[in-house]
């Protein structure tokens, strides 16, 4: 049972970070090359790595999404969707893909001239499933090192490891000073009638016992 325990405490933790490395926001520094519009299938499982703001586009089999591809300063590619979130989740509340795809063609640079630019984005990239994290903002910046400080993500965690923290200590000591005394009781009440049923039981058979050696 202790093995199945911490089995199912890992699986839970597992996706739970992986669930959290999704939606939480992250920065990229990189150079726009190009930006793309492209007719993307919807009839597969990946379909929960697509934005789904209306209920129409839930009877779509594709529909046209909007790319923005980048080079890394290494010289790695990368991909990025630009769809709208809405009120949907991650809670980003974006409706700006229009003029988000604007201003990425307006930083499109070469090779020998590059702008560099901060793209904000959540989600991951998987180029076997064909998954794109989808841009939240373009930010100019001065060169490649010029990375902004994820505030917003640093934030959260260090307020949700103190909040499970904190919550974590509460329910130790209402354990310890409510349900072990609780628990205790009972127990020591199950064990006190326990005994008194064996000590009935032991005296009706000794009552038996005395009918035997009469016969």
């Amino acid at each position: 049972m202790v093995y199945v325990k911490w089995f199912v405490l890992l699986v839970f933790w597992t996706l739970f970070a992986a669930f959290l490395d999704y939606s939480l926001p992250k920065y990229d520094v990189v150079r726009i090359v190009n930006t793309h519009e492209e007719r993307i299938d919807l009839d597969d499982w990946t379909r929960i790595f697509w934005s789904d703001p209306t209920a129409q586009s839930k009877r779509l089999m594709n529909r046209d999404v909007q790319f923005i591809q980048g080079v890394r300063s290494n010289g790695r590619t990368i991909v990025y969707r630009n769809e709208d979130t809405g009120w949907g989740w991650p809670p980003y509340f974006k409706f700006d893909t229009a003029n988000l795809y604007t201003e990425a063609n307006d930083l499109v640079s070469t090779k020998t001239d590059p702008q560099w630019v901060a793209v904000r984005y959540f989600g991951w990239r998987s180029i076997f499933f064909s998954i794109f994290p989808n841009a939240i903002s373009i930010t100019p910046v001065d060169g490649p090192e010029d990375k902004p400080f994820n505030w917003f993500s640093t934030l959260f965690l260090v307020t949700f490891g103190g909040l499970f923290g904190y919550g974590y200590y509460r329910w130790r000591r209402f354990r310890r000073d409510r349900l072990s005394p609780a628990f205790d009781g009972v127990s020591d009440n199950f064990s006190a009638a326990g005994d008194a049923i064996s000590r009935k039981r032991n005296r009706f058979q000794a009552w038996l016992d005395t009918w035997k050696t009469k016969k």
